[in-house]
C-alpha cells in the first residue's frame, strides 16, 4: 500500500465521553499513527508514532512524525501526551523525537522492564534501560485524564509480554493484538510472546460493548483491498474477524495463530528497532568517533 504514504482517516466523537480520533498511515511498515482528542478541550495524546527509518542505509528520518505534528496544529489541538502501546519490532518509535520537539512526557507499559532485561541478553547490552528514556510506566488499570477524557489502561500481552491498549469512553487503541476484521490478529511469537495469552487479551477486548470502535496497530491489506483501513466495533469484530470471530475457539485460534507463525519470517527493522525503542527511540550512544552505531546480533533467529 505504497501509495497510501501518511493517508489520513478521522473518526470523529459520538458524543459526551468519546474522542475524536485521527489515524496517519505509514505504508513503509504498514503502521498507523494515532491522535485522540477530546472534543471539548482540544487537550490531545498521539499514540504510537514513527520515526521513519531505512533498513538498506541504517537512516532514520522524522517525515511521519511531522505529519502528526502538522495534523495537531491543523486542527487546533493542544498535544499533552506521547504514548506508546509496546515496544514495537517493526518499527522505530518516535517518542524521543517528539519528546525533544514539544517537550511533552512520554509513556509506555510498566512490563517494558521486563521485555529489556529478555533482550539485554540477546544484543548483549547489559546497560540496556528503558528506565531514562519513559516519563510514565503505566500499569494495567491504572487511568489518567485528557482534557475531559478519562483514559485507562489494560494489559494486553500475547503479542509481547508487556502490550498495553489505552481505552477512552468509546474508542480502544488495541495495537498488535487484532487486526483488521479481514486479517485476523497479530503474530506471538516473538521472544516474550504467548499464543494462549493473546487469546486472552483479544477476549477481554471483545468483552467491551458491541459499539467501541477498535484501533489496530497495523495494515497490510488484504485480497482485493488496496484502502489501508484500521477501525472496527467490537461487534464487527465478533462477527466477521478471521481469526476470532464467528464462534472461534480457544484451541482453534491458538492453531491457526501457530502455525501462521511458524511461516513468517522476522521483520525487517526489528532487530535495530528493539534496541532503539527500549530507550524510548533514543538511538545507540555515539562512539568516539561522534558517530551512532546499531549492534546486531548473529545468528540468534
Amino acid at each position: 500500500m505504497s501509495d497510501y504514504q501518511h493517508f489520513t482517516r478521522h473518526s470523529p466523537s459520538t458524543g459526551a465521553g468519546s474522542p475524536d480520533v485521527w489515524g496517519i498511515y505509514e505504508a513503509d511498515t504498514g503502521s498507523i499513527q494515532y491522535v485522540m482528542a477530546c472534543p471539548e478541550t482540544r487537550k490531545a495524546a498521539a499514540i504510537d508514532v514513527v520515526l521513519n527509518f531505512d533498513p538498506a542505509s541504517a537512516r532514520t528520518s522524522s517525515e511521519s512524525a511531522e505529519k502528526v505534528l502538522e495534523l495537531v496544529k491543523e486542527n487546533g489541538l493542544d498535544l499533552v501526551h506521547i504514548l506508546d502501546t509496546h515496544p514495537h519490532a517493526d518499527h522505530l518509535m518516535a517518542a524521543a523525537w517528539l519528546k525533544e520537539k514539544t517537550g511533552l512526557p512520554n509513556a509506555i507499559g510498566a512490563r517494558t522492564k521486563k521485555i529489556a532485561r529478555l533482550w539485554r541478553e540477546y544484543y548483549n547490552l547489559p546497560d540496556l534501560d528503558p528506565d531514562p528514556c519513559f516519563d510514565t510506566f503505566f500499569n494495567d488499570g491504572d487511568s489518567f485524564d485528557i482534557g475531559n477524557l478519562t483514559v485507562t489502561v489494560e494489559l494486553s500481552t500475547g503479542h509481547t509480554l508487556g502490550s498495553i491498549s489505552y481505552f477512552a469512553g468509546d474508542a480502544g487503541f488495541v495495537h498488535d493484538t487484532l487486526m483488521y476484521p479481514d486479517s485476523g490478529s497479530s503474530r506471538a511469537d516473538f521472544p516474550g510472546g504467548d499464543t494462549s495469552e493473546l487469546w486472552d487479551s483479544i477476549q477481554s477486548i471483545l468483552s467491551r460493548p458491541d459499539d467501541t470502535r477498535l484501533f489496530v496497530g497495523h495494515d497490510y491489506g488484504k485480497g482485493a483491498r488496496t484502502e489501508p483501513a484500521w477501525e472496527a466495533t467490537v461487534a464487527e469484530h465478533k462477527a466477521d474477524n478471521i481469526h476470532v470471530g464467528a464462534g472461534t475457539d480457544r484451541a482453534s485460534f491458538i492453531r491457526i495463530r501457530d502455525e501462521r507463525d511458524a511461516t513468517l519470517g522476522l521483520p525487517d527493522r526489528m532487530l535495530h528497532a528493539l534496541q532503539v525503542n527500549l530507550r524510548g527511540g533514543v538511538l545507540p550512544p555515539p562512539e568516539d568517533d561522534g558517530h551512532r552505531y546499531f549492534k546486531i546480533p548473529a545468528n540468534r533467529f
